[in-house]
């Protein structure tokens, strides 16, 4: 899974963002003098401790362990998404408490970046690694000259859809969201219980859907973040559809990573999920019975003939900056994400961040007993390539997600509409950026 497990339900706030805009200057903690020598500090052993939801990094835990008899590796789950920031973000103010190793969704980066709370990798050696990943991940790492995590993932976006339905009523996998809307249609007036897909209110999902069409609600040039959240396209075409099927209740209220949740993906009543490919290792877990049913297809287009698509999530692996294991937590990481614990997490179902796999014909061809047999792989490849390039994230991206259900989120509920809803966020977060010493426009 990515990294884009998010629990939109739980509004907490993280806490400050960072300290004034003069950590905008910060590029990460100091720490070793030199490249650790991974295999004395393996040799050495140790306790490491991983926060942790990837279900892949189980597997790739077991091998680290075994091929390093002295090293022990406690991975724990506090939460996904915004929980698990609330949980390092608390661990942080507090002082003590801190795991070794986090994972960090790429859009949560910039904000533990801006506190100076991540170690810069850079002092372990991970410049030595350029080349190694795509370019988007890769450049998704970086705060200013430090390097802040190895990806671990992307997430390209695809459209994952049960054939099984659709073959059931009749519905062609649809090229463009005009016919989405039609398919939605369909299938809930032949079948009230199915739904097109679910959301109760998904910032990351929101943002991707404004990415792929075109979209830039806002933009950062140093101190300075501009937002258009009410007049920027991508974000009005996102209102406009999703308005529409909420008007018509074509989409499930049914909250995303929940029992129930993944109980609709098991029996087909959620019918298809706009997501990242790092998707179908939770399938696999999560919804066993839906194997066999389900299948991968290109995101639908907002424009017949375009190839389009953004990502969707798409995860790291950080060292808090005042870690008490730094080192052996970055030869972990490094083994996870760079070495062999890449192709466990492939075989797991994960989808890469390294060139050399992207590219391989082993992971091109690679059948999905899940899919039907089918080479997803070369779905999700291709939609990597079509990622529309500009996008940005915020430097305060936790906090906005965080609060997304306060405005937007109100439109699920029925209390206001999308359009709405995004004309408050905008609000809120001129307000709270203004408040962090950004200029806000």
């Amino acid at each position: 899974m990515t990294s884009t497990i998010r629990r939109t339900g739980r509004r907490v706030l993280i806490g400050t963002a960072f300290t004034g805009v003069a950590a905008l200057a910060l590029a990460g903690c100091s720490g070793a003098d030199a490249e650790v020598d991974t295999e004395a500090v393996v040799e050495e052993g140790g306790t490491i401790t991983v926060w942790a939801w990837e279900p892949t990094l189980d597997q790739v835990v077991e091998d680290f362990e075994a091929d390093n008899p002295g090293v022990t590796v406690d991975l724990v789950n506090v939460g996904t998404g915004i929980d698990s920031y609330t949980a390092l973000q608390n661990a942080i103010t507090a002082g003590n408490g801190l795991p070794d190793v986090a994972q960090v969704e790429y859009y949560a980066l910039p904000q533990f970046a801006l506190q100076d709370s991540l170690q810069d990798l850079s002092d372990y050696g991970a410049s030595d690694l350029d080349g190694t990943y795509a370019p988007g991940p890769w450049s998704s790492v970086q705060s200013g000259d430090a390097i802040v995590g190895l990806p671990m993932d992307s997430g390209p976006m695809a459209l994952f859809y049960n054939k099984d339905v659709f073959d059931e009523y009749g519905i062609e996998v649809p090229t463009t969201w005009d016919e989405y809307l039609e398919a939605a249609r369909t299938l809930h007036e032949a079948n009230p219980d199915m739904y097109i897909t679910n959301d109760s209110g998904d910032a990351g999902l929101a943002s991707s859907i404004m990415w792929q069409a075109g979209g830039t609600p806002w933009t950062v040039d140093g101190t300075n973040v501009s937002l258009d959240l009410t007049g920027d396209e991508g974000a009005k075409r996102y209102s406009d559809l999703w308005q529409t099927m909420l008007d018509e209740e074509l989409i499930s209220p049914i909250a995303g990573w929940s029992d129930e949740w993944f109980a609709g993906l098991a029996d087909g009543t959620i019918a298809t999920l706009p997501i990242g490919a790092w998707m179908p290792a939770n399938l696999e877990g999560s919804a066993p019975d839906g194997a066999g049913a389900w299948r991968v297809a290109p995101m639908p287009q907002w424009e017949e003939g375009e190839v389009t698509s953004s990502e969707n999530g798409g995860s790291s692996l950080a060292i808090p900056a005042e870690a008490e294991n730094k080192e052996l937590a970055y030869a972990f990481i490094e083994y996870a994400n760079a070495g062999d614990g890449v192709q466990t997490r492939i075989d797991g179902g994960a989808f890469p961040a390294t060139v050399a796999e992207l590219e391989s014909d082993e992971f091109l061809n690679a059948e999905f007993d899940y899919f039907g047999g089918q080479q997803a792989n070369q779905v999700f490849a291709d939609s990597s390539a079509a990622v529309v390039e500009g996008w940005q994230y915020l430097p305060f991206q936790v906090y906005a997600n965080t609060v997304f259900g306060d405005s937007v989120g109100q439109a699920f509920l029925g209390d206001t509409t999308v359009a709405d809803g995004l004309a408050d966020w905008e609000e809120t977060l001129k307000k709270y950026g203004a408040d962090q010493g950004f200029t806000t426009d």
